[in-house]
């Protein structure tokens, strides 16, 4: 009796799992969402495509919804149809909101189907480039073509012919994704070009939980028409379509992205900092502040006040004229183990002798002992010439230290010369012009200036070379220290708590276009260094973009650099001669909108690197969602913007979103995660070399269960996203608001000098000149440098004619 009914309870629990594991299959028709939103380029095509489907469902049994409109990409909407079409989509087409619901979307079980264009869409998000299976990589071509079909057993290629011809736009592509299976391909003439490898024009896929088909075929509004191609596209709908299961959002793994107004920016202190270069947050969550003029300041969280609690004699300024210095008090942090041991580590340029110094101190009862200073490390800096720095400090794993190093050249024009470095890479070697040759620094094996240092401090201040640098300890004409080489002006660095990579911002050149015979345009990097190497300046740029030799005696160009093989021949070079083979940029943009990392933007630049987020590593009372859990945070000192990128399990870029966005920032200097699992910035202010009135160091808070709420700590000022300065521009002229709401802030003011001339000024010296409405929008749209002396002005080739003009009319009408 007991086996019996043993027996029937275990029949019961296999008929339970069968069930459960039964995927259940939607009521009615299958439905799908035929998307053909465009951010940039719009084919004409997408009409006849959107009548196309339509029909095509009519006539096959499945119901066709049709939209351009983004907003249907969250979860309630999409978890009704059981496949997407991407019709000719273009450009970024989802917020990152979106993309996390689509990613989830496909997880749970759903189809998509890629036309055309699709493969040109989102190119800074890799789910979605494996997804499709690859991205646009070419300019394309069109002309009547022969496939060659290569797979008849998937519904989209069953029954046709060997070979197809027909008339379309061709697509080579980058970035394939080596699991899709191939359905055809495109003859490699059409190309005219021996380059072109691979030339697929259809495949299909399982991946992540879904089903994906693209198809290139699609640009032709006639090819809608074409039976032959409504027959393959059928087949790609049905294939994505599949059984047409409910989705199991069970199986979903990617997490939902937060809301943004659950975080907040307090400002906790303001109006306080001269110049403020690095913090480094106590354990306490009190804060120590550098400033470049010497002073150390600390941060009381209990009283919420600034206080001087030191004070470095340090060299920050230069009687040369027309030059600005930029040493002093550049970098600070904390000993790892500073509760027990009080140490505190200071990078600045001691006033007496032309060195920068590494030092370490007692930082105890909220004073600096300057009694306690231990030399760590120094090496000699050109005085009295402008510019990089550096200055960045931060420990590894292990109590190993890093500083980051400028390459203490000037990157301007030289005056009196016919042939000069115009934005490119100075790498001027003549005896005499030695300030202006980046290869005696950043290029140099032999010398501590543009690299990223790792040393390894003992108890008695002096230290040891870590095993993994890039050069062996006694290895000729090479300094052990160095980790990383190629660096122009690595600003802010970061380390992985977990892995040990390290990441930096690169203050790059000026150039505002690429030029044949000199070399790329310039770009900022933010950089990953997952071992030591060597990351290209002055050779180099970007994604190795490689610069030409350049005679500055005849003007003559010579071929260009080989990032396999890089020579460093001039004449200051102390190092070798053959350098390590040059590493790509992690993350690359110019002044211009970028191709590869849309979300950018365009304008001004000073990319930074910020922590690296690890939550289990916080309180869980304090920190922030998981969805942030292994995200890289960087932002830009002068855009102003904070970023989220998410890495690929071996530190592969994958994808970059918005953080905080919309909320104002005023050039963040430094950004550190607390104890507390928050985010801490330090900001420099909107004008240079001046005590600006919104310097600040400011948290960012979450809070899971309150949103819209401003409230903050008294003495503490919450804000939350903030809509865009240049809508709401009152009673004041379009030009000012415009103006106020770009980077221009930065470099100028309304009646005194910052790095580049106050407004009055321009419209002083331009007062008489009948050209001046050309001229300086030319100048703002272009960039340029020599009228108000070496800083070059930033290129802003996106600003609208019609904005250009009200702003330049404003600054004239200043006299």
């Amino acid at each position: 009796m007991i086996k019996h009914c043993f027996s029937k309870i275990y029949l019961l629990l296999i008929l339970v799992v069968v069930i459960s594991s039964c995927q259940q299959k939607r009521p009615g028709k299958p439905r799908v969402l035929v998307f053909s939103k465009t951010a940039g380029f719009h084919h004409n095509s997408i009409n006849q495509g959107n009548a196309a489907i339509q029909k095509l469902g009519l006539e096959n049994n499945f119901d066709v919804d049709t939209t351009s409109n983004a907003d249907r990409f969250v979860e309630d909407s999409l978890k009704n149809y059981s496949a997407v079409i991407f019709l000719n989509t273009f450009g970024d087409v989802l917020n990152n909101y979106q993309e996390a619901d689509f990613e989830r979307y496909i997880q749970a079980g759903g189809g998509y189907v890629g036309i055309h264009s699709a493969a040109d869409s989102e190119v800074d998000w890799g789910w979605y480039n494996r997804l499709v299976g690859g991205y646009f990589g070419s300019e394309p071509v069109l002309k009547k073509a022969t496939l060659s079909i290569s797979d008849k057993s998937h519904p989209a290629t069953k029954g046709m012919d060997d070979t197809w011809e027909i008339t379309d736009e061709w697509y080579t592509f980058k970035k394939l994704y080596e699991p899709v299976k191939v359905l055809m391909t495109v003859d490699k003439s059409v190309f005219n070009s021996t380059e072109v490898e691979k030339t697929p024009v259809a495949w299909y896929h399982d991946y992540d939980g879904g089903r994906s088909f693209y198809t290139s075929l699609g640009h032709e509004e006639g090819i809608y028409s074409d039976p032959k191609f409504l027959k393959h596209l059928l087949g790609g709908i049905e294939y994505a379509i599949g059984k047409n299961y409910v989705s199991d959002y069970k199986k979903a793994t990617t997490k939902q992205v937060p809301a943004a107004d659950q975080f907040k920016k307090v400002t906790m202190v303001e109006g306080e900092f001269f110049e403020p270069t690095e913090m480094a947050i106590l354990p306490n969550l009190d804060i120590l502040v550098a400033q470049r003029r010497g002073e150390l300041l600390l941060f009381n969280k209990a009283t919420n006040s600034v206080s001087q609690v030191g004070l470095l004699d340090v060299y920050h300024k230069t009687e040369v004229p027309n030059v600005n210095a930029e040493e002093g008090f550049m970098g600070l942090t904390i000993d790892p183990d500073f509760e027990k041991n009080n140490y505190i580590y200071a990078f600045y340029s001691p006033k007496d002798t032309s060195v920068n110094r590494l030092s370490r101190f007692v930082f105890k009862d909220n004073k600096l002992d300057m009694a306690s200073e231990k030399v760590v490390l120094q090496f000699y800096s050109q005085r009295d010439i402008c510019c990089h720095t550096g200055g960045s400090l931060a420990f590894g794993k292990d109590r190993t230290l890093f500083l980051s190093t400028g390459d203490n050249s000037t990157p301007f024009d030289e005056p009196n010369q016919k042939y000069v470095s115009n934005g490119f890479s100075p790498r001027d070697s003549r005896e005499g012009h030695e300030q202006y040759d980046v290869q005696r620094s950043s290029g140099n094996t032999n010398d501590l200036r543009g690299k990223i240092l790792r040393i390894t401090v003992k108890e008695d201040g002096t230290y040891d070379i870590p095993a993994g640098n890039l050069f062996a300890k006694g290895e000729p004409n090479t300094k052990p220290e160095i980790y990383v080489m190629g660096n122009r002006n690595p600003y802010r660095i970061s380390i992985d708590k977990k892995n040990g990579f390290l990441y930096w911002g690169e203050v790059g050149p000026d150039a505002s276009n690429d030029s044949t015979g000199r070399g790329p345009r310039g770009y900022d990097e933010v950089n990953q260094a997952r071992k030591a190497g060597f990351f290209g300046w002055p050779y180099f740029v970007g994604n190795n973009y490689a610069y030409n030799a350049y005679n500055y005696e005849t003007g003559e160009s010579g071929a260009a650099y080989d990032p396999k093989k890089p020579i460093n021949d001039s004449r200051n070079n102390t190092g070798k001669k053959e350098l390590p083979e040059a590493m790509p940029a992690f993350i690359w943009y110019p002044y211009g909108e970028s191709v590869d990392f849309p979300q950018v933007g365009s304008g001004g630049r000073n990319a930074m690197a910020g922590p690296i987020y690890y939550t289990d590593l916080f309180p869980k009372e304090t920190r922030y969602p998981d969805y942030y859990d292994g995200k890289l945070i960087v932002y830009d000192w002068i855009r102003g913007w904070i970023k989220a990128v998410t890495m690929l399990p071996n530190g592969d870029f994958d994808k970059m979103e918005p953080f905080m966005a919309g909320t104002k920032f005023n050039s963040p200097i430094d950004m550190e995660v607390g104890p507390d699992g928050k985010i801490y910035v330090l900001e420099y202010g909107s004008g240079w070399f001046s005590k600006n009135p919104d310097a600040a160091i400011s948290r960012i808070d979450y809070n899971p269960n309150t949103a819209g709420d401003s409230s903050a700590k008294t003495g503490e000022h919450a804000t939350g996203a903030a809509g865009p300065i240049g809508h709401q521009q009152g009673t004041k002229p379009k030009g000012e608001s415009l103006i106020e709401a770009s980077d221009c802030k930065s470099c100028h003011a309304l009646d005194k000098k910052s790095v580049g001339p106050s407004y009055k000024q321009v419209a002083e010296h331009y007062k008489d000149n009948k050209d001046a409405q050309k001229i300086l929008m030319d100048k703002i749209k272009n960039g340029g440098s020599g009228v108000w002396g070496e800083v070059a002005m930033a290129a802003h080739p996106n600003i609208k004619d019609e904005d250009l003009s009200e702003m330049v009319k404003w600054i004239l009408s200043q006299k």
